[in-house]
């Protein structure tokens, strides 16, 4: 079993105070984690213009300090390596940015992503969709509302994904709302979340929320997002465990993230605490070639190997399926 640790005390708020107070300038960011030398200043403060720097006090409790390689830092401080354009990446390797329906993704024939909200609780640096364009897709009501009539008129479609942004950013009572919209869909049976909350800010699943889950008759399925088992602590889980208790499956997709998970040991250690956390490991993706992210990609060969090594360590149902999309 993976040792599960917290670094540092921060004084508890519910989760909309945490979200009210997340770290938004690196040189903060830094600062905290007694990193405030003038070159770890310069060399990675000066990006302004890029996507903005966003962390949870939560987040940042399970980093080390005085370690400028520490995995979860590298995932979320603003680097000046997103300012170089590397050929064969783009703003939109999905192809996702001309979705005729607002905040409706219909890429494939059973399944449609809703884009329930348009931010994320953390701003991970290989985020996909840093340059969506959200402010033609707001999370709002009106919105879902449009969305939820094309889901009625394709019956083919038996599942929804809500996506995001982050879709735990919505409320509890919105998504009571929409989930209840969604139950009267008869062809609807199953609903996946895709979240980073339970992570980055666990407190995100609250009573209500989950009572919400628990009570639906929908399929419920929350797909969250670790990369690294030093993401972990007893916060995230005790969100794990609220969640396992109402019903809810448990999966996870990472991103294979150069200098931060691409070794055998991490990917053994993460399994491991997936495992331990009730979380099947589901999807290892490689990385989306996004603009301003190439400094984290890992070559196909070298993923492929890693799987086959993982494959020796840990049983067959505690290995992700690798991913690549073209």
């Amino acid at each position: 079993m993976v040792d599960i640790i917290t670094l540092k005390h921060y004084k508890k708020e519910n989760w909309l105070q945490q979200l009210a107070n997340v770290i938004t300038e690196p040189k903060k960011l830094l600062k905290i984690l007694e990193l405030d030398n003038n070159h770890a200043i310069n060399k990675y403060i000066k990006q302004k213009n890029l996507f903005p720097c966003r962390v949870p006090l939560s987040f940042v409790n399970r980093m080390k300090k005085n370690t400028i390689t520490d995995p979860l830092l590298l995932q979320v401080l603003i680097n000046k390596k997103e300012l170089i354009n590397t050929p064969g990446y783009s703003k939109d390797p999905l192809k996702e940015q001309n979705n005729k329906i607002p905040n409706v993704l219909h890429k494939y024939k059973n399944r449609a992503l809703l884009l329930l909200k348009n931010s994320c609780a953390i701003n991970c640096r290989y985020c996909f969709r840093r340059y969506f364009p959200y402010q033609k897709n707001p999370g709002n009501k009106d919105n879902w509302k449009i969305a939820l009539q094309y889901i009625y008129s394709h019956s083919e479609i038996n599942e929804i994904i809500f996506s995001g942004g982050d879709p735990l950013m919505a409320k509890d009572h919105e998504l009571a709302w929409i989930i209840k919209k969604i139950e009267n869909i008869p062809h609807i049976k199953k609903l996946r979340i895709h979240t980073r909350f339970p992570v980055v800010i666990p407190d995100r699943i609250t009573n209500q929320l989950c009572q919400l889950l628990g009570k639906t008759k929908l399929n419920i399925l929350l797909v969250t997002h670790i990369n690294h088992f030093q993401e972990v602590n007893d916060e995230v889980f005790e969100a794990m465990s609220k969640l396992k208790k109402v019903g809810v499956t448990l999966l996870n997709q990472s991103v294979l993230l150069k200098g931060i998970n691409d070794n055998l040991d991490v990917l053994i250690k993460l399994s491991d605490c997936l495992f331990d956390l009730g979380i099947l490991p589901y999807y290892l993706h490689l990385l989306d070639k996004v603009q301003g992210t190439a400094h984290f990609f890992v070559k196909e060969n070298v993923a492929i190997k890693l799987i086959h090594e993982l494959s020796l360590h840990v049983s067959g149902y505690m290995i992700p399926k690798l991913v690549k999309y073209n």
